[in-house]
């Protein structure tokens, strides 16, 4: 059902510091911001934090958000909401043209504010996200940027949030495991290969996917490779090419891990979705 892993290795990343985050900080006459920038798919943003919330979704291109405590993979149509002062960087999947929204405050009160999730992006969100992204540095004509802050608000307020995030682990093994396992997931075909890597026994690493994220291994993959596969349909890959991309033998038995893990086929998965 496995492919074989690639004999190449991980190619070498190059890391970056975020662009001045002072530059685009949102304030309260101009409470929401937004930048544009395009990642190559070699390209990490380093780990940082800022004192507003912040909202990355991507044009064209995928990339993950990555956490102290999960990972959020964004393709297009999809952004990544990040709360006041959590520390996290920027992993490009593939080339991306980026949209970074910087808010003042968050959308609306509410525990779901406080925390990272994934929201869906509207073509209206998108589009005004855009026009901010032109000019950020100055508000060439202030009572339209205003209109437009206050629809971008208005349509986070209304959006809707999506369950496609994927937990991370405390532990530094396991951790160094499900790191590399979101980079190269087909890497090893079973979780001997992925516990000798990081030098612990299959009962060692399956115990610790049990306490630090309440699943198993084979849950746990289950949802990086659903994270995969949603990047893959957002370029209108077939099913069966994803199949195949993700190391499944047919269509039919990718079909049949979405619809075990989620509760749906593939097709309405990623409608939703």
């Amino acid at each position: 059902m496995t492919r074989k892993p690639s004999s190449q290795g991980i190619a070498k990343r190059i890391s970056l510091p975020p662009l001045d985050p002072q530059r685009y900080a949102p304030f309260a006459e101009r409470p929401v911001r937004a930048k544009a920038r395009v990642l190559d798919h070699d390209v990490d943003i380093q780990a940082h934090h800022h004192a507003w919330g912040q909202l990355v979704f991507s044009i064209s291109g995928a990339v993950r958000v990555n956490t102290a405590h999960a990972t959020y993979l964004v393709p297009p149509a999809r952004a990544v909401w990040i709360a006041p002062g959590i520390v996290h960087a920027v992993t490009a999947v593939e080339r991306a043209d980026l949209r970074t929204v910087y808010l003042h405050q968050a959308p609306s009160d509410g525990p779901a504010w406080l925390d990272c999730r994934v929201l869906e992006v509207t073509p209206l969100l998108r589009e005004l996200v855009m026009q901010l992204a032109i000019s950020p540095d100055a508000a060439q004509e202030p009572r339209r940027e205003a209109c437009i802050a206050s629809l971008v608000l208005d349509e986070l307020r209304r959006a809707n949030s999506l369950r496609l995030g994927v937990d991370l682990p405390q532990d530094k093994r396991l951790r160094r495991l499900c790191e590399a396992m979101l980079v190269e997931p087909l890497r090893h075909a079973d979780l001997d290969g992925w516990a000798a890597e990081v030098g612990a026994s299959a009962r060692t690493v399956s115990r610790l996917f049990r306490d630090e994220l309440g699943s198993s291994y084979a849950q746990w993959r289950s949802q990086v490779l659903l994270a995969r596969a949603l990047t893959l349909a957002a370029r209108k890959m077939p099913m069966s090419l994803i199949a195949h991309e993700l190391g499944y033998a047919s269509a039919s038995a990718f079909t049949a891990m979405v619809t075990r893990t989620v509760g749906m086929p593939p097709s309405k998965f990623f409608a939703e979705a």
